[in-house]
């Protein structure tokens, strides 16, 4: 067998399917290693060998790039968002708000205060997908 070819073929599966099915340049990496060892295939003829530095190189390659690769960072709530109430909120119940146009759960803050239908509160936090807030007239007073 050819194992030169071998691995340059495999090289180039692996960068193709990094096209297709994007996962981080996982694939790539594993795509590059294979091109490397198609060089290095020339001059040691031991397939195990072969195995060994491909992989070898594709988990440095692997560590090497994940500093590149941008890191999803959770979505989080904005400090003191406002929001407007689409139904009362009685003290320790759960009404619901409209926030960034889009209907959420909501949750006085201040287990003491009735909030009314159509009044602007401002976020404070987020737990799950209830948002606890507080009336924009407690704020100013």
């Amino acid at each position: 067998m050819n194992y030169p070819l071998f691995w340059a073929i495999l090289g180039a599966v692996f960068c193709l399917m990094e096209l297709f099915l994007p996962t981080g340049f996982v694939e790539s990496t594993l795509g590059l290693s294979a091109f490397v060892v198609a060089f290095m295939a020339l001059g040691v003829p031991s397939f195990s060998a072969q195995i060994v530095v491909w992989v070898a190189l594709s988990l440095v390659f692997i560590f090497l790039l994940r500093r590149f690769v941008p890191q999803r960072t959770p979505y989080s709530l904005q400090e003191s968002t406002e929001a407007r109430t689409l139904t009362a909120i009685a003290p320790g119940q759960t009404g619901r708000v409209i926030y960034e146009g889009n209907s959420w759960q909501a949750r006085c803050d201040d287990e003491t205060i009735t909030i009314g239908a159509d009044q602007p509160v401002v976020v404070v936090r987020r737990k799950g997908n209830t948002l606890y807030v507080i009336p924009e007239s407690a704020l100013r007073a």
